[in-house]
């Protein structure tokens, strides 16, 4: 495990050099907030490093329900009892393996590794503007259909799950990069992803932290690029 630290957050990237699947310690004033779950084996890890930093996780924030990013969820809620879990509504049905769409959702299949045999129940259902201490919820779907983002307020760090990818060249969730496809793989639907990454732009985030690859400081102009890629792979479909 890596470990990067910018300001307010910790960047803790499993398998960096093959296969980074990242999340986040959030740090606030006596407490931390985990962004992701990460792996099966991730859980270890993840607690020690908030000894190490000094103060309790108290929240468990999950970006969508695929299995790289509640991989150790209940591991970390059996060692932390008394840690809140929280979710959107939407993607609440995914992490209990229920991937049949809703009625007013685009008829795309529900793509990547979803959960099977999670048992935590999320405290906490997310909705658009929520806040989770200095967190503020924003809904990005697209690569799932529930999807969120948590944006700083203190200093406008935007973690953004897998809205975007870094790794491979940073990309729009739904655009493939041969050098790391599998975002791409497992994304839900395209134009509804290119969407929620305006969304994400628009809040001109100081730093974007996502699922996989590095942190980006100063990001608009990578983030313009990576949507108007999307935008024109999309229109050439």
């Amino acid at each position: 495990m890596k470990i990067n630290k910018n300001d307010y957050i910790f960047q803790l990237s499993f398998m960096p050099r093959v296969f980074p699947v990242n999340c986040y310690l959030i740090e606030e004033t006596d407490r931390l907030t985990l962004i992701d779950a990460g792996l099966p084996y991730s859980a270890k890890s993840i607690i020690k490093t908030a000894q190490k930093i000094g103060k309790p996780i108290a929240n468990i924030v999950l970006t969508h329900a695929h299995n790289d990013h509640v991989g150790s969820l209940d591991a970390l809620k059996a060692s932390l009892p008394n840690v809140q879990v929280s979710i959107s509504a939407r993607d609440a049905l995914l992490l209990k393996g229920d991937t049949k769409l809703l009625e007013d959702e685009p008829s795309s299949p529900i793509r990547g590794g979803i959960p099977k045999k999670i048992q935590t129940k999320p405290d906490i259902l997310l909705k658009d503007g929520n806040l989770i201490g200095s967190l503020e919820v924003v809904t990005a779907p697209g690569h799932t259909p529930g999807s969120i983002a948590l944006l700083d307020t203190r200093n406008g760090n935007l973690i953004a799950g897998d809205a975007f990818q870094i790794r491979g060249g940073i990309a729009v969730s739904g655009v493939l990069k041969p050098s790391f496809p599998f975002p791409a793989l497992a994304t839900w639907n395209k134009q509804v992803a290119i969407d929620s990454a305006k969304k994400l732009m628009d809040l001109n985030p100081s730093l974007l932290a996502v699922g996989h690859g590095q942190m980006i400081e100063k990001p608009i102009q990578a983030m313009m690029q990576a949507i108007d890629d999307a935008s024109r792979s999309l229109a050439t479909k």
